[in-house]
C-alpha cells in the first residue's frame, strides 16, 4: 500500500509513466480481509452476513474490493474457524493473504448470499471503487450512488470525498452523500443535504425532492421541519430549471439531427428535380441501396477482415455512393430519358420502379430488417448533466454539412457543375451553345442518385434498415426541396434543418401525427403565398 499511495502521489505531479505503473500495482496487489470477517460470512444468519459485508466496506482500499466481488459471483468459499478461499480464473487464491493456494479438502462451502446482500454488495462495491486510480471508474460509481446508497458507506463516501481532487467526481461524491443524509432523522443533515441536492441534474434527484414537499390529505407536509421543507422548495426550482434547459437542448439537437438526415436525403432530389423536372418517386429507393450496401459491407469486413471492422463505414461511404449511382444512371437511361417533358408520367413510372428495386431488395435480403452495428467510436455519447448527445448523430451532423460542401463545390467549380447550372436555367440555350445536355442530364441524376446513397449509409447508424426504408423519407424528401425551393441548395439546408427543430419542438406538446399534419398545413398555406419557396430559382423555370 505504500507503493500505491508513493505511485499516486507522483501521478499527481504529471508524470506519464505512473499511469502505467499504477495500473499494475492495482491490479497485481494482495488482497486481505480480516479471518473474523470470513467468520462471520460462514454465519446462516443473513444479519451476520450483512455486518461482515459492512465492515469489508469500511476498509477502503484495493485489498477489499475483489474479496467483495468473488462474494458477489458466487466463488467465495469459507470453512467457519477464519478461512477463506477465492476461485479466480488461473487457479486458487486465500482470501486471508491473497496467495495462491489450493482449494482445501474436503471443499469448504460456498458462502451464500440473499437479494437483499446482494444490493448491499453492489452498494459497497461501488463505493469502494470510488478509490480506483480511473477517473471514469470513481465517476460511474458515484453517479451509481447517487440513485440510493446504504447508511453504513456515508464513512466511505466522505472518505472518498476528502481524498478526491478531480471537481467533477468530488461533486458526484457530494451528491451521494446528500441522497443517502436527506434520509436521516437529524433535521440538520437534512436541510444540508436538501441544498446540496439543489447542484444536482438528475431527474431522480428532482423526484426525491418534490416528495419533501408534497402535503399529507390531513394537512400535515411530508417534510415536518419547515426550513428543511424551503430549502427542499428552492432545491427542486433549481433542479428542474435546470432539467429544463437540457430537455430543450436535447430537443433542438434531435432537430438537428433530424434536419441533416432529411436535408442529405433531400441534397440529390433537389439536383434532379430542379435539373430534370423529373418528380422521381424511386429516390427513396436510392437511401435505401445505400443502406444495404453498408450491410454488406459490414458483412465483408466481419468475415474478411475482423479486425479492422471498425472502419467499416468509411469504406461503405464510396461503396454506397458507386451503387446508388450506377442504379440511377441505368434508371435514368431505360426509363427517365424517353419522359421528360412529361412529369406526371414520370412520377408513375418511378414510382413503378421503386416497387420493383422494393421487391428486389426482398428476394435478395428478405422482408425482415437486416442488423448493423454501430462500430466502438460510434458508439456512446458526450454527456453534459442530464443531457447525452450521441456520437452517431454528431458524425452525421458532421458528415451532411460535409457532403453539402462538396455538393456546392461540384456545382460551383466544376465543368459538371457549370453545365447542370447552365441546363437548370435554360435548356434549349445551354443546348444551342454545345452542352451536351443528354449527358448532363445522366450524369446529374447519377450524383443525385449517388447522395441519395450516401443519406443511406447515415440512416444505416441510427435506424431500422428494411426493404420499406426509403417510403420514410421520400414524402418528406419532396417537401424539403419544394419549401426551400426547387434546384436551390441553400433553401433545401434551411428547410431541411427547419423542418427537423420544428417537429421535434411540436411532437411533446402534439404528438407526432398531428405536429406532423400542422407542419404540413403551414407549408401548403406558405406554398400557396410564395409558390417558389424559400429561395426563388432564376432561370428556365421561372420563364415558362
Amino acid at each position: 500500500m505504500t507503493v500505491l499511495i508513493s505511485l499516486r502521489r507522483r501521478c499527481a505531479r504529471g508524470i506519464s509513466v505512473c499511469a502505467a505503473l499504477l495500473a499494475i500495482v492495482w491490479t497485481s496487489a494482495a488482497f486481505a480481509v480480516d479471518p473474523e470477517i470470513l467468520k462471520r460470512l460462514a454465519s446462516d444468519d443473513f444479519d451476520e452476513k450483512a455486518a461482515a459485508i459492512e465492515a469489508i466496506a469500511a476498509s477502503p482500499d484495493d485489498t477489499t474490493l475483489p474479496v467483495l466481488k468473488a462474494l458477489q459471483d458466487g466463488a467465495l468459499f469459507v470453512d467457519g474457524k477464519g478461512g477463506g478461499w477465492i476461485k479466480a480464473a488461473d487457479g486458487v487464491l486465500d482470501a486471508v493473504t491473497g496467495k495462491p493456494t489450493g482449494m482445501p479438502t474436503p471443499e469448504p462451502d460456498e458462502v451464500m448470499i440473499n437479494n437483499n446482500l446482494r444490493g448491499q454488495i453492489d452498494g459497497a462495491a461501488a463505493a469502494l471503487k470510488l478509490f480506483s486510480p480511473e477517473r471514469e471508474l470513481r465517476l460511474a460509481a458515484a453517479l451509481a450512488l447517487q440513485e440510493g446508497g446504504d447508511e453504513a458507506l456515508l464513512a466511505t463516501l466522505r472518505k472518498a470525498q476528502e481524498k478526491e481532487t478531480d471537481p467533477q467526481v468530488r461533486q458526484a461524491v457530494a451528491l451521494a452523500v446528500a441522497a443517502i443524509t436527506i434520509k436521516s432523522d437529524d433535521p440538520k443533515l437534512r436541510l444540508e443535504a436538501v441544498q446540496a441536492l439543489g447542484d444536482s441534474d438528475r431527474a431522480d434527484v428532482r423526484t426525491l425532492l418534490a416528495a419533501l414537499v408534497v402535503q399529507n390529505a390531513d394537512g400535515s407536509w411530508a417534510e415536518s421541519d419547515d426550513a428543511v421543507r424551503t430549502a427542499a422548495r428552492a432545491s427542486l426550482a433549481q433542479v428542474s430549471a435546470r432539467l429544463a434547459r437540457a430537455e430543450w437542448l436535447g430537443r433542438i439537437f434531435a432537430g438537428l439531427s433530424l434536419g441533416s438526415i432529411l436535408m442529405l436525403a433531400a441534397i440529390g432530389l433537389a439536383i434532379t428535380y430542379g435539373l430534370l423536372g423529373v418528380i422521381n418517386m424511386a429516390h427513396g429507393e436510392m437511401i435505401m441501396i445505400g443502406a444495404y450496401a453498408t450491410y454488406v459491407t459490414q458483412t465483408v469486413f466481419r468475415q474478411s477482415f475482423p479486425d479492422a471492422f471498425a472502419w467499416y463505414p468509411l469504406v461503405a461511404l464510396p461503396v454506397a455512393f458507386l451503387a446508388a449511382a450506377l442504379v440511377g444512371v441505368l434508371i435514368e437511361r431505360t426509363v427517365i430519358r424517353w419522359l421528360y417533358g412529361r412529369p406526371l408520367e414520370t412520377l408513375l413510372a418511378t414510382w413503378g420502379v421503386s416497387l420493383i428495386l422494393i421487391q428486389t431488395v426482398r428476394q435478395l435480403f428478405g422482408p425482415q430488417n437486416v442488423e448493423i452495428e454501430n462500430p466502438a467510436w460510434l458508439s456512446g455519447g458526450f454527456q453534459f448533466g442530464s443531457l447525452v448527445l450521441p456520437y452517431n448523430r454528431i458524425v452525421i451532423i458532421g458528415f451532411a454539412l460535409a457532403v453539402l460542401l462538396v455538393v456546392a463545390l461540384v456545382l460551383n467549380r466544376t465543368r459538371l457543375g457549370l453545365f447542370v447550372r447552365g441546363v437548370t436555367q435554360n435548356r434549349s440555350m445551354a443546348s444551342a451553345v454545345g452542352v451536351p445536355t443528354d449527358r448532363v442530364d445522366m450524369l446529374a441524376f447519377g450524383l443525385g442518385s449517388g447522395i441519395a446513397g450516401l443519406a443511406g449509409v447515415a440512416l444505416s447508424q441510427v435506424g431500422n434498415v428494411g426493404p420499406e426504408l426509403g417510403t420514410s423519407y421520400i414524402i418528406d424528401s419532396f417537401i424539403v426541396v419544394v419549401l426551400g425551393g426547387v434546384g436551390q441548395l441553400v433553401g433545401t439546408v434551411v428547410a431541411g434543418f427547419g423542418l427537423g427543430v420544428a417537429s421535434k419542438l411540436l411532437e411533446p406538446w402534439l404528438g407526432a401525427v398531428i405536429s406532423k399534419i400542422l407542419i404540413l398545413a403551414l407549408i401548403i398555406a406558405f406554398i400557396q403565398k410564395r409558390p417558389s419557396g424559400l429561395f426563388a430559382l432564376k432561370g428556365r423555370s421561372v420563364e415558362t
